[in-house]
C-alpha cells in the first residue's frame, strides 16, 4: 500500500489527519503479532512517539500483542520516564533494548565490488549485514518502521530502511557505513538521496529484506519554538515511500543563508543531547554554513559526557576530535580504532578541521575534559546569560552590543547551508 499525506498550510497536519491515515494503513489486516520500531528519544520531533502511541493503541483493543524497539544504534537505552514522555500511554515493559554488540542475526553480505562502484573506489571491502533478531522473528504479522525522514552526516536523508540497518543494526554495519560515509566525505552527501550509505541500505533493503512484512511510516517534521508540526506523513513497503519524503524534506529542513555565518550559536535540549556523540549534530548540520574563521558555540547544558557507549566515550577521551587526516593517521595505526570506525569516523565528522572554532559551553562536564579533545570550553550560565536561548529569535539576531549572531535551536531537525558557497560548488560540479 501506499499513503502519502502533505500538509496543505505551514501548521501541519492535524492530529485527526494522521490518526486516520495511520488506521487506514492497517484496515483490513488480521494482525496477532506486531513490531513496532520507533526512534529513540534523540529524535523526539520526529512525531513517532504520538504515531507509535496511536498505532500500539489501535491495535491492543483489537486483542494483538504488540511490541516496541526502539532504533537506538549506538546510543544508550531509553529509561522508563523518556518513553513514558515520549511514548506516552505504552507500558515500559513491552519496549525491547537494542544491545548493537550482542542481539543480532546475520542476514546477508554487501559485495566489495557494489561497494567499490558506489563510492568512487574509496571502499572495496565486503560489509556483513546484521539486524536485531526480533525483527527476523516470523510470528510478527506486520513490522512498523516509523521514523523521522531530515538531512543526515552519515548517510544524505535519515530514515526508512537506516532504522532497521543502523538503528537496530549490529556493530559491523554501523562501524562500516559510518566510516563509508566520512572517507566519502559528510558534505558531498548531506541533504541528497541515493548517497553510497543510501545506495548501501537500499542493496540490503531489497536482497535481505523482501520476505519481512516491513510497513514504514515517515514523517517530515519541524518544530518552531519546540511545538511539533508534522508537514507530511509517508506510508508504504517501497523505496517510493522515502523518495517522496525526501523531496518534502529537502524543502521543509534546508535552511539556504545568504552568507556565512560568522558567530552560530547553537542550543542543546538537556533532554535530548547528554553527550559530544549527540551533540555534534550541531557541528554536523552547521558546517556548511559557518565562514571561515567563524565560531560554532553550543550552548550544552545536559552534556556530561562523550560518548554513549562506554567503549566509545573511551576513545573519544584518548583521541579526540583532532582533525580528519589526524584520525586517519591513528587508525591506520590504532588496532582499537580499526575495531571500532563508527567511533573513528565521528572523531572525523566532529572535527571542523581548524576551519573554524567550536565552543562547548557545559555545566556538568570539567574544562579539561573539552579541551583534551580539541574544543573549546566555555561556562554554561555565563555564555547562557548573553545568549539566551529562550529569548533568542531563531536565525539572524543583532545583539544590544551591535554584535551579530545566528541562533539555532535545535540543529537535529536541519541543514544550513551558506547559499553563496552552494552556488559556487554547484557551478564548479557543471562546469567540470
Amino acid at each position: 500500500m501506499e499513503l502519502f499525506l502533505r500538509a496543505n498550510n505551514n501548521e501541519g497536519l492535524a492530529i485527526g489527519e494522521i490518526k486516520s491515515a495511520l488506521l487506514e494503513s492497517i484496515k483490513g489486516r488480521e494482525l496477532k503479532r506486531v513490531l513496532i520500531v520507533p526512534p529513540d528519544f534523540t529524535r523526539f520531533h520526529s512525531n513517532a512517539g504520538m504515531i507509535t502511541s496511536i498505532y500500539y493503541s489501535e491495535l491492543t483493543d483489537r486483542g494483538c500483542e504488540v511490541d516496541i524497539i526502539p532504533a537506538l544504534g549506538t546510543h544508550e537505552p531509553m529509561t522508563k520516564e523518556q518513553c513514558s514522555e515520549m511514548f506516552l500511554n505504552i507500558p515500559y515493559k513491552k519496549f525491547i533494548h537494542h544491545r548493537w554488540r550482542d542481539d543480532v542475526v546475520r542476514i546477508g553480505k554487501v559485495p566489495g565490488d557494489f561497494l567499490s562502484d558506489i563510492t568512487d573506489g574509496i571502499w572495496t571491502e565486503p560489509i556483513v549485514c546484521e539486524i536485531n533478531k526480533n525483527i527476523m522473528n516470523k510470528e510478527y504479522d506486520l513490522i512498523l518502521s516509523v521514523g523521522q525522514v531530515v538531512p543526515h552526516e552519515v548517510i544524505g536523508m535519515a530514515n526508512h530502511s537506516k532504522n532497521i540497518f543502523v538503528g537496530c543494526g549490529g556493530s559491523d554495519m554501523i562501524n562500516k557505513s559510518h566510516m563509508v560515509g566520512a572517507l566519502y566525505g559528510m558534505e558531498r552527501m548531506m541533504g541528497m538521496d541515493h548517497t553510497p550509505v543510501r545506495k548501501m541500505f537500499d542493496y540490503c533493503a531489497e536482497n535481505f529484506l523482501s520476505g519481512l512484512p516491513i510497513l514504514y511510516v515517515l514523517t517530515v517534521t519541524t518544530a518552531p519554538g519546540g511545538r511539533i508540526q508534522t508537514h507530511g506523513l509517508f506510508i508504504g513497503e517501497g523505496r517510493k515511500t522515502l523518495t517522496e519524503a525526501i523531496a518534502l524534506s529537502q524543502s521543509k529542513n534546508i535552511d539556504f543563508v545568504d552568507r556565512g555565518i560568522k558567530k552560530c550559536i547553537v542550543y542543546l535540549d538537556p533532554k535530548e543531547f547528554k553527550s559530544t556523540w549527540i551533540g555534534n549534530k550541531a557541528i554536523y548540520r552547521t558546517r556548511m554554513a559557518i565562514a571561515d574563521e567563524g565560531e560554532l558555540i553550543m550552548l550544552a547544558p545536559g552534556v556530561s559526557k562523550f560518548g554513549e557507549d562506554e567503549e566509545v566515550d573511551r576513545l573519544i577521551r584518548k583521541y579526540g576530535y583532532c582533525g580528519r587526516l589526524k584520525v586517519l593517521e591513528f587508525f591506520r595505526e590504532n588496532e582499537e580504532l580499526q575495531m571500532n570506525m563508527g567511533a573513528a569516523a565521528h572523531l572525523i565528522h566532529g572535527s571542523s578541521d581548524g576551519r573554524f572554532a567550536v565552543t562547548y559551553a557545559v555545566k556538568n562536564i570539567d574544562r579539561s575534559q573539552i579541551e583534551e579533545v580539541h574544543f573549546n570550553y566555555a561556562d554554561y550560565d555565563k555564555l547562557a546569560a548573553k545568549y539566551d536561548p529562550h529569548t533568542l529569535a531563531y536565525g539572524w539576531n543583532r545583539m544590544p552590543d551591535g554584535e551579530e549572531i545566528y541562533f539555532i535551536p535545535n540543529p537535529a531537525l536541519g541543514l544550513w547551508i551558506d547559499k553563496g558557497k552552494f552556488k559556487n560548488k554547484k557551478a564548479s560540479r557543471e562546469n567540470g
